[in-house]
């Protein structure tokens, strides 16, 4: 699928059976996906799971082992250069020049994208509005807060209003505050008709995606909406259960071995099972005796996380019946 046709269709990203193996170690296993024009694409999964990887393909930076891909219709094999012209990218590490100021590292960063003079002076105005800048134009990026840094990096990836952005974990290790200051402005992109593909490791985050796919151990376990992730993949009801000592309550709930998932959230609990009402004064008599100190129990609806758990399960499940 390559050529004009392609590159007139609704997907901004097409991916067919892509892998690829470092030595005897593969670290995405034959994934498949498609992204819209104009849409949040969230890649969630934790550390390790293959997410850095694909974008190094999509880029055209690492060389598949197999499978195909196209971005903005152009293959990522045979036409990477036309791919990296017409997106813009931002990784974790916010790969700023330290040593230069805010507006060096915005011209520097213009200039290498090809936009000049008048152009790049709007440019530059536009992101330091955006970035809350003002008046910081000529403060070393070193010595900018995190908040600050990251969307001086979100501003040198639009410089040259790409068509879509690739943003790999773009939110470590930033407050709360700038996370959410930060997807807004994403949100904004998004109407404006940027595609924006966005990896994470951050759960509360891929809510705010129109579609996701959740990887695990190099493979896609789950993809859709956040909503659509949530009907399919969740495997009963979430009962969420604070404790005074919840590490005592943990155990003793483990120790039952009746439900499908007994996990610490924060210094909740959370527990699954088919059907929570049935367990209910069990759960109740079992902290009392073990002097958890039960303070509340509440039917909950499931989180990301919840969700992301249960299909790990699934597919492990999945996994040893065909073995």
């Amino acid at each position: 699928m390559t050529g004009e046709t392609l590159r007139l269709n609704d997907y901004a990203v097409q991916v067919v059976e892509l892998t690829k193996r470092f030595g005897d170690f593969t670290a995405v296993d034959h994934i498949n996906f498609t992204i819209e024009r104009g849409e949040i694409f969230g890649f969630l999964g934790p550390n390790g799971a293959g997410k850095t990887t694909t974008i190094r393909m999509l880029l055209g930076l690492l060389q598949p082992t197999e499978g195909e891909a196209t971005v903005l219709g152009y293959d990522i094999i045979t036409q990477s250069e036309e791919i990296r012209r017409r997106i813009g990218y931002m990784s974790q590490r916010f790969t700023l020049y330290q040593d230069l100021t805010v507006s060096e590292n915005l011209e520097f960063y213009g200039r290498t994208y090809g936009v000049r003079g008048k152009e790049l002076a709007q440019r530059k105005e536009f992101v330091i509005d955006m970035a809350g800048l003002k008046g910081h134009e000529r403060e070393l990026a070193k010595n900018l807060a995190g908040g600050w840094k990251q969307r001086l990096a979100l501003g040198t990836a639009i410089l040259h209003e790409p068509e879509m952005l690739f943003l790999d974990e773009p939110t470590a290790g930033v407050d709360p505050i700038s996370r959410q200051a930060f997807w807004n402005f994403l949100y904004h992109l998004a109407e404006e008709g940027t595609t924006i593909f966005v990896t994470t490791h951050y759960m509360d985050e891929a809510e705010h995606c129109h579609n996701l796919g959740l990887i695990h151990h190099g493979r896609i376990i789950a993809q859709g909406t956040p909503q659509s992730i949530k009907e399919k993949h969740m495997k009963g009801e979430v009962l969420e259960i604070e404790c005074q000592r919840a590490d005592v309550a943990l155990a003793a709930l483990r120790e039952l071995s009746l439900f499908e998932e007994v996990a610490l959230y924060g210094s909740l609990i959370h527990l699954v099972a088919q059907v929570v009402e049935e367990y209910k004064p069990l759960i109740e008599e079992t902290l009392r005796q073990k002097g958890a100190g039960l303070r509340s129990m509440d039917l909950i609806a499931p989180s990301l996380e919840d969700v992301f758990i249960s299909s790990i399960k699934e597919q492990s499940n999945l996994r040893g019946d065909l073995s």
